[in-house]
């Protein structure tokens, strides 16, 4: 699958970066990140222009992550149940999701996109909890601008590189959020116990 994403961005260019990440963050099994990244690649090598490559990366991004939202918004988890395996959802990726929503809130739907697993379905439980439009396309855009840039830039600053550091790519971001979100709930305990009265 991989190789032939590939070929297709090679050929196509923007509009198979579009299109792919838009059927990618819905939950079809498109190589999301190997796909930025390539396509970082391709304007290191000069074949496709950054600021059209990113546009096309995030647009894709917010397509596909807006139409996971209508969906869970208007279907909710009859969808999942009826279709969910066509696009690798089971009841316990909802499950993941929504604890994952509850836990960081409306920020899962920004740092979401850089956890494995998370990344398909945050849209999917926002929706289904009533999240209103504007507060989800605050975070969630915001979320896709930035993990469309990140990947994008490293492909490009990586060059030749990119494959061999791709393949290790996921520890290295996962180990990354683990030690972000250790840290805000580090600095979220120690202000409210400064902030405690004292008897």
């Amino acid at each position: 699958m991989e190789q032939h994403v590939l070929a297709w961005i090679a050929q196509y260019g923007y509009l198979a970066i579009f299109s792919l990440l838009v059927l990618g963050i819905v939950g079809l099994p498109v190589p999301d990140e190997t796909l930025l990244t390539f396509t970082g690649y391709l304007v290191f090598r000069g074949h496709l222009s950054l600021p059209l490559a990113f546009l096309s990366a995030f647009t894709g991004s917010i397509c596909g992550v807006t139409l996971s939202y209508v969906l869970g918004r208007y279907f909710g988890i009859a969808l999942i149940h009826r279709y969910g395996r066509y696009l690798r959802i089971t009841q316990e990726h909802v499950e993941k999701a929504h604890a994952w929503f509850r836990r960081a809130g409306h920020w899962s739907l920004t740092i979401g996109y850089f956890i494995p697993g998370v990344r398909h379905f945050t849209a999917y439980a926002a929706g289904m909890s009533e999240l209103e439009y504007p507060t989800f396309a605050l975070f969630a855009y915001s979320g896709a601008a930035l993990w469309a840039g990140t990947f994008i830039g490293l492909g490009y600053l990586l060059g030749e590189r990119w494959q061999t550091v791709q393949a290790n790519i996921h520890h290295y971001f996962v180990g990354c959020t683990v030690a972000i979100v250790i840290v805000a709930a580090a600095y979220l305990a120690w202000r409210r116990w400064f902030r405690t009265p004292r008897m």
